[in-house]
C-alpha cells in the first residue's frame, strides 16, 4: 500500500456489539497484517498524522469527514497526538464485516509507526448483537450518543441517526482508540492478560476526553 493517498505488532481492536474489543489478532480476510508492512513513519518535517481515506463498499459509509477528524483531535493536548502516525478510514466489505463481529476500530504500533483504523458504518444505521440482549456496560457506553434499543426480526439492534454517529466516531471511537495509543506510550498494560485493564483505560480516557471537549464546545 502507498502511502499516496493520503487526503487526495500491537494492536488492539473495538467490534460493534463487543464493548470489551476483539481478538489480539482477528482474521482479518485481506491479512491486514501483512499490508500494514508497506506503513512507514513520517520523515522529519513531514505531517502527521497521514490520512488515508478509502471509499467504502455500497453498504457502507463514513459518518466522519477527514476535516473533522482533524478538527476534534486539535482540542486534544499536543503530547496525546504528537507520535500519532497514520489515521486510516479503511474500507470493508459485507463479508469481512460479518465475519470479524462488526470490527469498529482498532490502533496498531510498531517500528515507528502509530495507526488508528476506523471502518465504516452499515448504510441502514444499525448495530446488530443478535437474540441476546446487550449487557448494561455495552448500553451505558453507547448511551451517551443515545441510539434507540430495539428488537427486530428476533435481533436486538442498536438504531441510530446521522448526528449522534457522527459524535460517537469522534468522542467514542476515535477517543477509545487514541486512548490505547497512550496508552501504548506508557506500556503498562502490555499482555494479554492485561486485556481488560487496556480496555478500561481507553474506555475512561474517552469518557474523561469527550465530555471534557464537549463542555468546551457548549
Amino acid at each position: 500500500m502507498k502511502q499516496s493517498r493520503k487526503e487526495t505488532a500491537w494492536k488492539k481492536s473495538r467490534k460493534f456489539g463487543d464493548v470489551k474489543g476483539g481478538r489480539m489478532r482477528p482474521k482479518l480476510t485481506d491479512n491486514i497484517f501483512n499490508r500494514l508492512h508497506s506503513f512507514e513513519a513520517p520523515e522529519e518535517g513531514e505531517s502527521s498524522p497521514i490520512y488515508i481515506l478509502d471509499n467504502p463498499s455500497r453498504d457502507f459509509f463514513f459518518p466522519v469527514t477527514v476535516e473533522e477528524i482533524k478538527e476534534f483531535i486539535s482540542k486534544l493536548p499536543k503530547d496525546h497526538i504528537r507520535s500519532l502516525t497514520h489515521i486510516w478510514l479503511r474500507r470493508i466489505s459485507k463479508n469481512e464485516f460479518q465475519k470479524n463481529k462488526g470490527i469498529q476500530g482498532c490502533f496498531i504500533c510498531g517500528s515507528g509507526v502509530n495507526l488508528i483504523v476506523l471502518y465504516p458504518f452499515p448504510i441502514d444505521l444499525k448495530i446488530k448483537f443478535g437474540l441476546k440482549k446487550p449487557s448494561n456496560k455495552i448500553l451505558k457506553w453507547y448511551s451517551e450518543f443515545k441510539p434507540e434499543l430495539i428488537h427486530e426480526q428476533g435481533e436486538w439492534k442498536l438504531k441510530w441517526i446521522n448526528e449522534g454517529l457522527k459524535r460517537y466516531y469522534l468522542e467514542g471511537l476515535l477517543l477509545h482508540e487514541i486512548g490505547h495509543k497512550v496508552e501504548s506510550y506508557s506500556k503498562r498494560f502490555w499482555s494479554k492478560s492485561s486485556n481488560n485493564k487496556c480496555e478500561n483505560f481507553a474506555d475512561n480516557y474517552a469518557y474523561y476526553w469527550g465530555d471534557k471537549i464537549r463542555k468546551e464546545i457548549e
